[in-house]
């Protein structure tokens, strides 16, 4: 296995964990922003009010995402399958 070939491997498999992990965090993230505005904004200091909506939309982001990442997930899985013999030969 040449170099080039291990750095393209190691390339999409990272950019497959960021398009994964940002497509459950950024809406979370989103809502905590909008969040601590309106904490800021009341003077609210309370830690817990932050929490549920997070937890809300993130189980929301899966529930409604979730085939959509799984398919992702298994196209990739197909892919390097598929490149097995690019690698070992």
């Amino acid at each position: 296995m040449s170099p080039e070939v291990f750095v393209d491997l190691l390339k999409e498999s990272l950019f497959m964990v960021i398009i994964l992990v940002s497509a459950i965090i950024v809406p979370s993230m989103v809502v905590g922003l909008i969040v601590a505005v309106f904490q800021a904004a009341t003077s609210i200091n309370e830690q817990t009010i932050n929490f549920l909506p997070r937890l809300i939309v993130t189980l929301l982001a899966l529930s409604w995402g979730g085939h959509w990442l799984v398919q992702q997930l298994m196209d990739f899985t197909y892919i390097m399958i598929e490149r097995i013999p690019e690698v070992v030969g």
